[in-house]
């Protein structure tokens, strides 16, 4: 069985690569694995090394339909990591980028899975399309709102996989998932940035109140769900990985500050983002009806995370821009 998987050497597609070629996910074991990135400033090889000359790499853009006509032929399974994901980025002048990576990204690879016949496509989503909820728990039926242009990219690219499934038979599903941590996180999303400056001893931004909420899953926990969904989902159907803990980002910075030792002081609030969501919450009933449960506890899976990059300052300090 031949598995591309595009955007391989970022955060969550790295750990996705790393676990199938580790043996994690018995019904893909032996495939061969092609990693396609770009290598933008959160793709790193050096996230992959740990695995490294155990799969074939291409350097290159899913914008491309040339490249694409020759990568995608021969592969049996897609799964689409790719994506410009930061929403301060897409907020701060780069919304193009965006829309480009994200909505065309998405369609060209779509075509090329299309004309090369693949078996089976995942494309990887976020809740943040639905918007903010302030009670209760988004189920798959949730109509889509999107209130930052990173959020309303992936709806596009979303209603794009879906119109390839519905119009041409295009056997793709889409997951829906919440805040993801873990190692190899790049040091602009708040988990790693909080961390990694309070190392250094820096002080961390905390947005408004700090009273949004987040829905937070360990990355195992959603590579786990995505290939739950590469391996039973439905064509053209949307499946939900919900996290273990919803935390505001106040009482996160909190657990933040009692791991490493570091003084409230730290903390800088700072005006709050545009249109921030106020709450996300996923219902991932469906899923589970598919045999899914996390496994990775909040408090442990975050204990960990802060150790590991106390203990890889060698892979985060290097990094350019680092979000501070």
């Amino acid at each position: 069985m031949r598995l591309l998987v595009t955007g391989g050497a970022g955060f969550i597609g790295s750990h996705y690569v790393r676990t199938v070629l580790g043996g994690g996910y018995p019904a893909f074991a032996g495939a061969s694995v092609t990693v396609l990135d770009r290598l933008t400033y959160a793709g790193n090889r050096a996230n992959l090394a740990e695995v490294e000359g155990r799969f074939a790499f291409v350097h290159g853009d899913v914008c491309d339909a040339g490249l694409l006509a020759e990568v995608v032929p021969g592969h049996d399974v897609v799964v689409h990591f790719a994506a410009e994901s930061h929403v301060d980025r897409s907020i701060g002048g780069a919304a193009a980028d965006f829309v480009r990576t994200n909505v065309l990204g998405t369609q060209t690879l779509m075509e090329a899975c299309l004309a090369a016949g693949v078996r089976r496509v995942v494309q990887v989503s976020t809740d943040e399309v639905y918007g903010s909820v302030e009670h209760g728990s988004w189920d798959e039926s949730a109509p889509l709102a999107p209130r930052s242009p990173y959020s309303a990219s992936k709806a596009g690219a979303d209603l794009i996989a879906r119109a390839y499934a519905v119009t041409h038979g295009l056997p793709v599903s889409i997951t829906r998932c919440g805040n993801n941590y873990g190692p190899y996180q790049y040091p602009e999303k708040i988990i790693p940035l909080f961390v990694t400056n309070l190392i250094e001893g820096r002080p961390v931004p905390l947005y408004g109140d700090g009273g949004n909420v987040r829905d937070w899953i360990h990355v195992a926990d959603h590579c786990r769900g995505i290939q739950l969904v590469a391996e039973l989902g439905e064509p053209g159907e949307v499946y939900h990985i919900a996290g273990t803990a919803e935390l505001t980002n106040l009482e996160l910075t909190t657990r933040l500050l009692g791991l490493l030792g570091a003084p409230a002081e730290l903390v800088e609030r700072v005006p709050d983002r545009k249109g921030h969501d106020r709450r996300y919450s996923l219902d991932d009933s469906r899923l589970r009806a598919l045999g899914y449960a996390p496994e990775v506890p909040f408090d442990e899976g975050l204990a960990a995370t802060v150790r590991w990059y106390q203990d890889h300052p060698f892979w985060w300090k290097p990094l350019p821009a680092r979000g501070r």
